[in-house]
C-alpha cells in the first residue's frame, strides 16, 4: 500500500516552520481507495509570499486544528505504508519532524515521483509537478494546494506504475546493504537511504531520542565508517547497541553541514557528542538606559536573547573594544563601568563629564549612539553563495554585522544582492564565534563565493 502525500508549509525548513495543509491519498497499486485532507493551524505567521502562492492565509487556518490534534490520524494513515511524494524528502522531513514532536516516530520506505519520473519517463522537458502534469495531460484544479497536488501526484504515480517496464519502483524499494556490519538494532534501510552527498546525520535510540549528531561530506560513507573496526571498548559497544534509527538532513555543501552540526549539537545536546558542547560565547557588550536617561555601555557575561551589541570569548576582548569606543567618542569611563571608584572621572572631559551632569542626556547619548553605529558598520556583512542540494538552487549563509544570521537555499535564478530580500529566504539560527570563524575562513579561502553588502 502506498500513501501519496502533499503538504503546504510556512517555509522550507521543518524545524523552523509549520504545516498549513496536508492531504493523503491511499493507493493500493491500482487506484486511490481512501482520501484524507485538512487545513492545519501552524501556530505561527504565514509569510505573505506563501499566502500569495497557496491562497492559505492566517485567517483561513485560524480555526483549523494544530498538527498535534491530527497527528494520530496522520500517523495511522502513513504507518506501514510506502510514503510517496513529488520531491519526497521535503514532504517526508516535515511530516516526520512534526509527528515526532507529537510523540509519533514515523519509519517507512519512501518513493519520489520526481526521481521515478526521470527513470520511467526519461527525456521530458521538466519534472516539476505542474509542468509534468501539463505534459502528461493530468488535470489539477487546485495547484499549490495539498488536495489538488496529492490527487495529481496519485494520477502520476498510477501512470508510473503502469509504465514501469524495467521495475524501477521495485529496485527503489530493494535493500542491498550488508547487514552483518550494522549495529544489531539498526534497520539496513536506514543506511541504504543515506545519499552520497554532504549533510548532517542523527543517530536515534530506542525511544527516538537523538543520541549523536555528525556532519559529512559524503553521508553514506561517513555513517558507514562508524560501524567498521573492531574496537571492543564498552563505550563504543554501548553506543552501537543504542543506535536504533538514523535520520539525516542533506546539505548543499560541507560548510552548511559543519554549521548545521554545530547548531544541532547545541539544540539537542546529544549524549555521545563531546566536541562543540562546551563552546559558549562568554561575554557580550550591552547598552542600556539608566534612571537619569543616560545610555550606558557595559561588558557582561553573555545572556541569550538579550540583544547584545557584540559578543566575544574573553572579558579582555570586550574591555579592549569598549576602551577604543571611550577614546574614539569621548565617552565617560564611569558610565561605561571601566572606572568603578569614587574618585574624579579620568575621562577626556574630566570634571565636566556627563557622569557629573555637565553634559546633557541628549548630547551624551548622541555620542553613544554614534559609537554603537560605528561598531556595527565596522563589522562585516556578507553572504556565501554556493552549491545547493539540487542543480536548480544555491545555498546561502549570511553574516550580518559580524554575527552569523542564518542560512538556507534560494533559487538558482535568485539575485543575492538585496539584504532584506535574502533574509526573507533564509532560516535564522543561533550563532557563535565558532560558526562565525568557520564562515569567515571559508570566505577567505573562496573569495569568489562571497557577496559583500555595503
Amino acid at each position: 500500500m502506498y500513501a501519496i502525500v502533499d503538504i503546504e508549509t510556512t517555509g522550507g525548513h521543518a524545524s523552523a516552520n509549520g504545516i498549513t495543509e496536508i492531504a493523503i491519498c491511499i493507493h493500493n497499486g491500482k487506484k486511490v481507495i481512501e482520501r484524507y485532507s485538512t487545513l492545519v493551524n501552524p501556530q505561527r505567521h504565514i509569510p505573505i509570499y506563501i499566502s500569495a502562492l497557496t491562497g492559505i492565509t492566517d485567517d483561513l487556518v485560524e480555526n483549523a486544528p494544530p498538527f498535534e490534534d491530527v497527528a494520530h490520524d496522520i500517523y495511522h494513515l502513513l504507518n506501514n505504508k510506502i510514503f510517496v511524494a513529488h520531491n519526497v524528502n521535503f514532504d517526508f522531513s516535515f511530516v516526520r519532524y512534526h509527528l515526532a514532536a507529537a510523540g509519533y516516530e514515523l519509519q517507512c520506505n519512501k518513493l519520489c515521483t520526481v526521481r521515478l519520473g526521470r527513470k520511467i519517463m526519461p527525456g521530458l522537458p521538466s519534472y516539476g509537478l505542474g509542468k509534468l502534469c501539463r505534459h502528461l495531460g493530468i488535470a489539477n484544479e487546485s495547484r499549490h494546494r495539498a488536495a489538488g497536488d496529492a490527487e495529481a501526484t496519485a494520477v502520476l504515480f498510477s501512470m508510473l506504475l503502469q509504465n514501469d517496464t524495467n521495475n524501477h519502483i521495485t529496485q527503489a524499494l530493494k535493500q542491498n546493504s550488508k547487514e552483518q556490519v550494522l549495529p544489531a538494532n539498526l534497520p539496513k534501510q536506514d543506511v541504504e537511504a543515506l545519499p552520497q552527498s554532504p549533510g548532517v546525520y542523527y543517530f536515534h535510540d530506542e525511544k527516538g531520542k537523538v543520541i549523536y549528531v555528525g556532519k559529512a561530506k559524503n553521508l553514506k560513507k561517513r555513517v558507514s565508517s562508524h560501524f567498521t573496526g573492531n574496537n571492543p571498548g564498552p563505550q563504543r559497544q554501548e553506543f552501537l547497541r543504542n543506535i536504533y534509527h538514523i535520520t539525516f538532513q542533506p546539505c548543499g555543501t560541507e560548510l552548511i553541514a559543519f554549521v548545521l552540526e554545530a547548531v544541532e549539537i547545541k539544540r539537542l545536546w546529544p549524549k555521545y557528542n563531546r566536541s562543540l558542547k562546551r563552546f559558549e560565547q562568554a561575554y557580550s557588550l550591552y547598552a542600556f538606559e539608566d534612571q537619569r536617561g543616560y545610555l550606558r555601555l557595559a561588558v557582561d557575561k553573555h545572556r541569550k536573547m538579550t540583544g547584545a551589541i557584540y559578543s566575544c570569548n574573553t572579558l579582555m576582548e570586550g574591555r579592549n573594544i569598549l576602551l577604543k569606543l571611550i577614546e574614539g567618542f569621548e565617552l565617560c569611563p564611569k558610565l561605561c563601568f571601566i572606572q568603578n571608584n569614587t574618585g574624579p572621572c579620568t575621562g577626556i572631559n574630566g570634571e565636566n563629564c556627563a557622569c557629573a551632569g555637565h553634559e546633557t542626556v541628549e548630547e551624551y547619548n548622541k555620542k553613544v549612539n554614534a559609537a554603537i553605529e560605528e561598531l556595527g558598520d565596522a563589522l562585516p556583512t556578507f553572504a556565501i553563495r554556493d552549491a545547493g542540494r539540487t542543480d536548480d538552487e544555491h545555498s546561502c549563509l549570511l553574516i550580518e554585522k559580524g554575527k552569523f544570521y542564518g542560512m538556507g537555499y534560494v533559487s538558482h535564478y535568485f539575485d543575492v544582492d538585496n539584504l532584506q530580500q535574502l533574509k526573507n529566504h533564509l532560516t535564522p539560527y543561533p550563532g557563535n564565534d565558532y560558526i562565525k570563524g568557520m564562515v569567515a575562513g571559508y570566505a577567505t579561502k573562496f573569495p569568489e563565493r562571497k557577496v559583500v553588502f555595503v
